[in-house]
């Protein structure tokens, strides 16, 4: 698997460059909003993505074309802005959708993976059935920065027996380290993302 297709880059273009020059039409409609949700913060929004209707339907095209030769059965759409593209590219592909949750949303027996902030821990929480023995996946998120979601996310499915075929993201920040994350916590699956950007 190569980033951004990174073996065909001109010499003048970074794989960062590269992904955003492909999917033009998501970079120029993920919008910084500075500051947010803390000083310091560069927060990539992407109400703007898919509030667009050509703009949502080509990201959403591009992942139907990506994924539909995989043998995907579900898509595990983490809480919450991993939703809006989890939902609909399960049912593009003919899979079931399953939500990671924040604690206490789901009302039946669940399992639980905690993962590590800045500053204390937080949960993601999938029910016990949701997913059957051997079933292939994608995890699906907005962003991933430093993967803290993202690998609680995958742990959860192997939790319950299933494989993690590819983590997905729309938007990924490079330097804070996520697909590292992933693979000194034992992640073999790849991840496929579409933009990024090199935040500090």
């Amino acid at each position: 698997w190569i980033l951004f297709e990174s073996a065909f880059l001109p010499p003048t273009l970074s794989m960062s460059e590269e992904g955003n020059q492909k999917h033009a039409i998501v970079d120029k409609n993920i919008r910084t909003v500075p500051d947010f949700p803390k000083p310091g913060i560069q927060f990539k929004d992407i109400t703007p993505l898919i509030g667009n209707h050509e703009a949502f339907t080509y990201v959403n095209n591009h992942l139907l074309e990506h994924y539909k030769d995989k043998g995907i059965t579900h898509v595990v759409g983490i809480e919450s802005r991993g939703f809006m593209f989890a939902a609909p590219l399960a049912l593009g592909l003919g899979a079931g959708f399953v939500p990671a949750r924040k604690p206490n949303k789901l009302p039946a027996e669940k399992v639980s993976q905690s993962y590590k902030l800045e500053y204390g821990e937080d949960q993601l929480q999938m029910h016990t059935d949701s997913l059957p023995k051997g079933a292939k996946c994608v995890v699906m998120d907005d962003l991933i920065a430093t993967g803290g979601t993202l690998l609680a996310a995958c742990q959860l499915v192997e939790k319950l027996g299933a494989e993690v075929v590819e983590a997905c993201c729309i938007i990924e920040l490079p330097p804070l380290g996520g697909r590292k994350r992933l693979v000194d916590n034992g992640i073999k699956a790849p991840v496929y993302t579409m933009v990024s950007y090199m935040v500090d």
